[in-house]
């Protein structure tokens, strides 16, 4: 996406930030000094037009690619990455549904009147109390991710005297994501179910189906249980669209031999989510017109290859619609000169959050930009690591940046790209309360989710 405003430092900053003339940064025309001195620091803040902006761009590239092919997408926001009762409302006012993880991200989706019908309910493992809440707001889709939670959702199910609609999710092994923990479609890990049939046949030397065609087949056989199609996803911040490609193909083949041994042509394919974004300058994001048309040409081809009418497809974009939109303000607290072994001197520079607001880079060794976002400064840059305040030394918020040579308590920092996952695996280490999530838009502020005080840690606690 290109810069909106004069001024715009360009990615990993989200469009409506721009540099004032004096240095200071400001966010949809409302400065960081304002910001900080009306909802204090760290705060996260949220461009809602950035968000918004982004959410309709996956809606209508990922439509219009689709509808040239001949089939239809739905596209559902990956509440896990950002999930507020606003955020909600965003996505569905931008033409999104909301894909949740949790029976909490359900009850937010639920409270911003994201209607159940337009929901998903995903988990490795859903609590009974979860299945029946879905079951009891009629959500749209429970993505079952075992054998096991077959028979749970078709017990929920039949208790209640209804149908529950299911996706099956499987993994087809094609590796993709920044890091090992968010690379999800490969055997050694705990999602979905793999279309890798075993090795070994049965008695009567009958090859035992794979647990993914497994799983479908047993949907198939219950009558509590509706079969809506099959969910693959394949990791997160993934930046080259040929895996979606090859998973997609795959699933499709998965769905051409269900059709076979049941007659039973599934509706829908689900090829899942993790679109990558831009943390550093000079890196770019995955476009989505770029990864809609291709996908959608791919699948066709295999359709086409397999002879079986294309189904309709959904996608879970997250990350790449609410990361961009956000920042994190700081403000600077200790600077610490340090010397290296091979002589360079690194500056630690703390701020008054850490690993509490944004786990990602220990968690991942993910990597951020920041910048003095307060002033303008004429000193040279220098090498610079950004640190929280937690009893932690793998407490790391950036790992290296250049900043000003004269930074000081006091100044104003801020780390771009944090509106995925930073409040979402916010904690209380070291009973830290976190911050707010504070909304810009149109020369205005509001508070999304307030600040926690140490009343709201205390009231916890039972004694």
């Amino acid at each position: 996406m290109s810069a909106a405003l004069p001024g715009h430092p360009g990615e990993p900053w989200s469009q409506g930030v721009r540099r004032r003339a004096d240095g200071e940064l400001e966010v949809a025309g409302v400065g960081v000094h304002d910001l900080a001195a009306e909802h204090g620091t760290p705060a996260y803040v949220l461009d809602e037009a950035d968000f918004r902006t982004r959410a309709r761009a996956y809606r209508t590239a990922f439509e219009a690619a689709f509808r040239a092919v001949g089939t239809d997408v739905d596209v559902y926001y990956a509440g896990k990455a950002l999930l507020t009762v606003a955020v909600a409302r965003w996505a569905r006012e931008e033409g999104l549904r909301v894909d949740t993880a949790s029976g909490g991200e359900l009850a937010v989706a639920l409270r911003a009147g994201v209607p159940g019908s337009e929901i998903g309910l995903h988990g490795n493992n859903k609590s009974d109390a979860e299945i029946e809440r879905a079951l009891e707001a009629g959500v749209g889709r429970i993505i079952v991710d075992s054998l096991a939670e077959v028979e749970r959702v078709a017990a929920a199910a039949a208790a209640r005297g209804t149908v529950a609609p299911v996706m099956v999710r499987v993994t087809t092994g094609v590796h993709a994501g920044g890091h090992e923990y968010i690379s999800t479609a490969h055997e050694d890990q705990k999602f979905g179910l793999s279309v890798v049939a075993p090795a070994s046949a049965d008695g009567r030397g009958v090859a035992a189906p794979s647990p993914a065609m497994a799983a479908l087949l047993a949907v198939v056989a219950r009558p509590e249980l509706r079969l809506l199609g099959i969910h693959s996803h394949i990791g997160s911040q993934i930046l080259d669209p040929t895996g979606f490609q090859v998973a997609a193909r795959t699933v499709l083949e998965l769905r051409a031999d269900l059709a076979v041994r049941t007659g039973v042509l599934v509706d829908e394919v689900d090829v899942g989510g993790g679109y990558g974004i831009a943390y550093l300058p000079g890196e770019t994001a995955l476009d989505p017109e770029h990864v809609a048309t291709d996908v959608a040409r791919a699948v066709a081809d295999a359709a086409a290859d397999l002879g079986t009418p294309l189904p309709r497809f959904s996608i879970e974009p997250g990350r790449a619609v609410a990361g961009p939109a956000g920042l994190t303000l700081y403000t600077v607290g200790t600077v610490k000169p340090v010397t290296l072994a091979d002589g360079r001197v690194r500056t630690y520079v703390s701020v008054d959050g850490g690993m509490s607001d944004n786990i990602r880079p220990a968690l991942y060794d993910a990597q951020y930009h920041a910048e003095v976002v307060g002033r303008r400064s004429g000193a040279e840059p220098a090498l610079a690591r950004v640190v929280g305040k937690h009893c932690e030394s793998g407490d790391i918020v950036v790992h290296e940046v250049m900043l000003p040579g004269d930074v000081r308590a006091g100044d104003l920092l801020a780390v771009p790209a944090t509106g995925a996952y930073g409040r979402s695996m916010a904690s209380n280490y070291n009973l830290l309360t976190r911050p707010p999530v504070v909304a810009v838009a149109d020369g205005a502020s509001r508070v999304l989710v307030r600040r926690e005080t140490v009343d709201d840690l205390l009231a916890l606690d039972l004694g």
